[in-house]
C-alpha cells in the first residue's frame, strides 16, 4: 500500500505540476475528501468523525498524508495519525491578489496561488 493521503476538499487532480511532484514522492496519491462539518456537532460526534475519517486513511497504510480542512477536526485527525507513526503535512502556497480596474468602475480581482512545499504538523 503506502504513497500519499490527500484529505482535503482540494482534489489532487486540479494541483499545479509541482504539488503532484512532491506528493509523488511518497507514492500513488489518492484522495480523500476532508468533510463537511456542521457546526451543531457535539464533541463527541467531532471524535467519533475523527476516529472514521483516521480508520478510512488508515486503511491505505500511507507514508504521508496532508490534511487541511476544518480547524478542530483536521486537529484531531492529525494527532490521531501522528500517533500512529504516519507523516502529515499541509501545503504551503503563496497567495498573490491583483485587482483590475474595469472600464465600467468595478474592481475584478484575481488571486493567483503557487506552491512553496509541504509543511509537517
Amino acid at each position: 500500500m503506502g504513497g500519499f493521503v490527500n484529505c482535503s476538499n482540494h482534489p489532487s487532480g486540479g494541483w499545479l505540476k509541482a504539488q503532484k511532484d512532491a506528493a509523488e514522492k511518497y507514492g500513488t496519491i489518492t484522495d480523500i475528501p476532508f468533510p463537511a462539518v456542521r457546526c451543531n456537532l457535539t464533541d463527541q460526534q467531532m471524535e467519533d468523525l475523527a476516529e472514521q475519517m483516521t480508520a478510512k486513511i488508515m486503511e491505505i497504510q500511507p507514508e504521508a498524508v496532508m490534511c487541511m480542512g476544518e480547524f478542530v477536526l483536521c486537529f484531531r485527525i492529525v494527532q490521531k495519525l501522528k500517533a500512529k507513526g504516519i507523516r502529515v503535512l499541509a501545503s504551503c502556497s503563496e497567495r498573490k491578489a491583483v485587482e483590475y480596474l474595469e472600464e465600467d468602475g468595478t474592481i475584478r480581482k484575481e488571486s493567483i496561488f503557487t506552491f512553496n512545499g509541504f509543511r509537517e504538523y
